[in-house]
């Protein structure tokens, strides 16, 4: 549900559409912001952001007020943002988790979290994720598209960001046969509950969380069939419900595999 920092040609105003988002539409760069269509969750977007640069966060943008023309105006984050999830090194795992440890920690004690621990990103995906050069390779520094961000637990993030980073079946590889693939990933989760810092308590969870993630995924897909207007929106909706249920069968095959790794 993000929008790719690699932009179109800019229009004839300045503005470059910034490409890649599965949702929000009319997002544009405008020199050092990006500019977005304002929505319900813009008041909450902007108390967030500004609680989180107050908390020294670096990896947010910064909310700059509106422009007059309906829409939020951003700073923009300089670096890369992967269009298609694909496999990602060890170095950049641990980095996806350390990162959301990160901003979970800045949200913590926040007015904003209600009876929750933290704020959850809610949708914390390689696509949501601001890549900068580090030691000589792209590791995450940031994280984007906050319009999902609410209060919630740390293994709701987490269980996103072990299956979009770690599992995804869709690039396990068939070719190196599925314990090779499936054991791989299932190191790669463990590595992300380590970088996180995840009690042994929370790690026997992470696994349910996972699956949930997946399922929730499944059913926000579906909610939104009903307002496909038209053959290709509906068909891109119909995959993606299809892709979720597929990661969940798969996981839920090997279940045993992941919890063995974090155990």
């Amino acid at each position: 549900m993000t929008e790719n920092v690699e932009p179109r040609v800019p229009s004839a105003a300045g503005e470059v559409p910034l490409v890649g988002g599965r949702v929000t539409s009319g997002v544009v760069r405008v020199g050092d912001t990006v500019r977005r269509p304002v929505t319900e969750a813009s008041s909450f977007v902007a108390e967030l952001l500004g609680h989180l640069e107050r908390r020294g966060f670096a990896g947010a943008p910064r909310h700059l007020g509106s422009d007059g023309l309906g829409r939020d105006v951003f700073s923009y984050v300089p670096g890369w943002v992967p269009a298609r999830f694909r496999r990602w090194s060890d170095r950049q795992v641990a980095a996806a988790g350390a990162l959301l440890r990160a901003f979970h920690d800045a949200t913590r004690d926040c007015g904003l979290v209600g009876r929750h621990s933290v704020i959850c990103h809610n949708d914390p995906g390689p696509n949501n994720a601001v890549f900068s050069a580090s030691g000589g390779g792209l590791v995450p520094v940031g994280l984007i598209d906050f319009d999902t961000a609410a209060p919630g637990e740390p293994l709701e993030d987490l269980g996103y960001m072990a299956w979009t980073w770690c599992v995804s079946s869709k690039y396990a590889g068939v070719s190196e046969g599925a314990v090779s693939g499936v054991g791989r990933q299932a190191a790669q989760v463990r590595l992300l509950a380590d970088a996180y810092g995840l009690d042994a308590v929370s790690r026997a969870g992470l696994v349910d969380a996972l699956v949930d993630r997946q399922e929730r995924n499944a059913r926000w897909w579906r909610s939104r069939l009903t307002g496909a207007d038209d053959a290709g929106a509906r068909r891109r909706t119909v995959e993606r419900i299809d892709w979720s249920e597929r990661e969940r069968a798969f996981t839920v095959a090997h279940r045993e595999v992941f919890a063995a790794a974090l155990r």
